[in-house]
């Protein structure tokens, strides 16, 4: 097991800085200590340095590949040496949470999670996270893609968690990272999609997995009135609070709306509007990793380019506008 100090992209509660003085962790019961290869930037990233997750102070970062170097107990001997990628929700599994006993431990009331609330990321050279909570890369899946885990299983909770019908009309606001893996888990449903974003190169990229595409603009609504209440199903995938409005216009009455974007600012919203309507309006997280690596073993989804950093070039890495950034362990 390594002794030495590793390099780590910390966050202080108030901004986030590179330092190759950072100790490596070191597991306990049940847990791997993993060398990270790869690690992704995404948008919750940035907003905890807007002040999403009040009070974290810790090795930044939630999406990673790597190889498990040492486990606690000989148990968990087999994952040593395998490539895995790993869930990031370290909840107590106590037979009396009511989270837990119930299948629902992604919403334990004590749970940590890995590199957003009170525990150490994969922004490091190494992360140490309970064996429970890897998964091993299949070996034909090369690493830049088995990155993308992650954010596929988030998207793929969305069909885990509402049925999406074929004949329903659906539309998705966003054209980012997250929101390219939800078009594509959409559009194997071959349910009829609308992709709405604020950038026409994005757009273009998601032209082989839509019915249409439109753009909105920042400044001012531009919903026509052929969308207004539009959609039977709309997913909210922008990372920003203004996607909550556009969303809500798209939804029918008696339609669902499904909330991904994660951010440190409060919204206002009409709820009035959501009773009168009988809108439901359904959050969601994370998702199941397991299908996910099969989706990406078996090329159901196309990936974008990444664009690999160098840790100690963080500024550049998060003001890049790449479609997927990574930094490269």
């Amino acid at each position: 097991m390594p002794t030495q100090a590793m390099r780590a992209i910390v966050y202080d509660g108030k901004h986030a800085f590179y330092t190759d003085d950072r100790a490596v962790p070191v597991p306990v019961a049940g847990e791997a200590l993993i060398k990270v290869t790869l690690a992704a930037l995404c948008n919750t990233d940035r907003e905890i340095m807007a002040g999403y997750s009040p009070g974290f102070n810790h090795v930044m970062g939630h999406e990673f590949v790597g190889v498990v170097e040492a486990v606690f107990s000989d148990a968990d001997s087999v994952f040593v040496g395998k490539r895995v990628v790993g869930e990031i929700n370290l909840s107590c599994f106590s037979p009396d949470c009511p989270y837990c006993s119930t299948q629902r431990s992604s919403q334990c009331l004590k749970r940590l999670v890995a590199g957003i609330h009170n525990r150490d990321g994969c922004f490091a050279d190494y992360i140490a996270l309970p064996t429970r909570l890897l998964h091993v890369v299949p070996d034909g899946l090369p690493d830049e893609a088995a990155l993308f885990a992650e954010p596929l299983a988030a998207a793929l909770r969305i069909t885990e968690g509402s049925h999406i019908s074929p004949n329903q009309p659906v539309a998705l606001v966003g054209d980012g990272r997250l929101a390219y893996m939800i078009a594509q888990v959409i559009a194997l449903t071959a349910a009829s999609l609308t992709i709405f974003g604020l950038c026409e190169e994005k757009l273009a990229l998601f032209e082989p997995f839509t019915s249409d595409t439109r753009m909105l603009r920042q400044s001012e609504s531009s919903i026509s009135e052929h969308d207004l209440q539009g959609y039977e199903v709309v997913i909210d995938a922008t990372g920003h609070p203004s996607g909550l409005a556009t969303a809500l216009a798209l939804t029918r009455s008696g339609g669902l709306l499904i909330m991904k974007s994660t951010y440190a600012l409060s919204v206002e919203i009409d709820m009035s509007e959501v009773v009168v309507r009988e809108i439901t309006i359904r959050g969601s997280r994370c998702g199941p990793f397991a299908p996910a690596l099969r989706y990406l073993d078996r090329e159901l989804i196309c990936l974008p380019p990444i664009e690999v950093f160098d840790p100690q070039d963080l500024e550049a890495a998060f003001a890049s506008t790449a479609f997927k950034v990574a930094l490269k362990f």
